[in-house]
């Protein structure tokens, strides 16, 4: 038998440990909603209830991955599709995705213009990755879902607009206008994570025109050209009336100018499946690719084959989405419903009906007042109501505005239920 090398000790002293970081991974901050999922799993080890509504996610019991998914990726497998995939994806998949867009928003596209790759994660890293040089800059909303740590691993600038409720959380045309000029990129998100708002057509069209504007400016003056990255990866998910609608549809000049970026996860509650993709100009995708080949960030092989299937099972998708949205939107309106009862008894809460994605914006008003900072209100919230919410302050926001972020996709009607009394007594002590 081997004698075992004790390592343990030797991975604990201060200056190897200090040598052993750049400058990049120093400043890297850690995920806030993370150090919350921590604290829930050991509330709930320790047998408390909590009705956990902060993870983007869905528990395979609440809502489970389409069987034809399922059943095609098994397929696939069996079939021997368990080698490396190309490095833009399978062309079937590819293809499929062309003919989902022509189909489902009007997009047509060349399939040069399509690259997969394992989820939306590494979409977004890439485009950050091929626009920006050190020091460029980047315009988006706050709150808004991982800008701010993307900003630091490339060394960009940020400049950050704050949105409201008027806006519906969305940043409208005229506020971004004063910064286009400095700007490489403009990151934009339809339907929102963290807020679950859809951005409305006209604010939209504005911001597109905006973009090809600002590009016809750099043309005559030899600068290089503005992005604008629309993360839609909530697209299927709208509530209310609401309709997703692309910049593209709305102003087509733009289409050079616009990376969408797209996945199954929300779209299918497939998120661990790791598949997504990029539609964009066949330029940037050809970069974005190299770029993505060199990391390693493909879609599994078998994954990619079961995808093209089902995007293409335009039947029987339609009808799982409509219960799969159906199942979601239960989940949102019970949520609305309660808070605005409890509005109505005079309790400080401020909540916006559900329109999109899988969230509820809701507010309590009573940091300031009854608690100094939103931190307070959520660690509240959490022990006394067993009601695990994340602020907008993880998502870019520096405000102490009392405004969360709600997530339905790891509780059950009866979470609600049960959590509902619990939150309304919490709130009248």
């Amino acid at each position: 038998m081997l004698n075992p090398v004790d390592t343990k000790s030797l991975f604990f002293d201060p200056a190897v440990a200090d040598a052993s970081h750049s400058t990049m991974a120093r400043g890297m901050k850690g995920s806030a909603i993370l150090k919350v999922a921590a604290e829930i799993r050991a509330m709930q080890a320790a047998g408390r209830e909590v009705c956990n509504l902060t993870v983007g996610d869905f528990d395979p019991k609440q809502f489970p991955v389409p069987p034809q998914l399922i059943a095609a990726t098994e397929a696939a497998l069996r079939a021997g599709h368990t080698n490396y995939p190309p490095s833009d994806g399978v062309l079937e998949l590819r293809q499929a995705v062309q003919r989902y867009y022509e189909r489902e928003l009007g997009l047509r596209y060349p399939v040069e213009s399509v690259l997969i790759a394992s989820g939306a994660r590494p979409i977004l890293f890439a485009a950050y990755g091929c626009v920006l040089d050190k020091g460029e800059t980047v315009v988006y909303p706050v709150p808004s879902w991982n800008n701010s740590y993307y900003v630091q691993l490339f060394s960009a600038r940020a400049i950050t607009v704050p949105v409201t409720k008027a806006t519906r959380f969305h940043p409208t045309a005229a506020e971004l206008a004063p910064h286009v000029q400095q700007a490489r990129l403009l990151v934009v998100n339809s339907p929102q994570n963290p807020t679950g708002t859809v951005m409305p057509p006209e604010q939209l069209r504005a911001i597109a025109q905006l973009v090809v504007d600002e590009n016809e400016r750099r043309k005559t003056a030899g600068q290089k050209a503005l992005f604008l990255l629309f993360d839609q990866v909530y697209w299927t998910l709208t509530f209310g009336g609401q309709k997703h609608v692309t910049p593209i549809e709305l102003v087509p000049a733009c289409a050079p100018y616009v990376i969408l970026l797209d996945a199954i996860s929300k779209s299918f509650a497939a998120t661990g499946m790791r598949v997504g993709w990029a539609v964009a100009s066949p330029a940037i995708i050809a970069r974005m690719r190299d770029y993505l080949g060199h990391i390693g960030a493909w879609a599994p092989r078998a994954e990619q084959i079961a995808t093209a299937q089902w995007l293409d099972a335009v039947d029987a998708r339609h009808a799982w989405q409509r219960e799969y949205t159906a199942q979601i939107q239960r989940r949102l309106d019970a949520l609305y419903h309660g808070f605005r009862a409890m509005a109505a008894e005079g309790l400080p809460i401020d909540v916006i009906e559900p329109q999109g994605a899988i969230y509820l914006s809701v507010r309590f008003d009573c940091v300031g007042k009854r608690f100094a900072n939103n931190e307070e209100l959520r660690r509240f919230l959490l022990e006394k109501a067993g009601m695990a919410v994340v602020p907008f302050q993880a998502f870019g926001l520096p405000d102490e505005t009392g405004w969360c972020r709600i997530s339905v996709g790891a509780c059950s009607l009866a979470d609600i239920e049960r959590m509902l009394p619990r939150l309304r007594d919490a709130l009248r002590g």
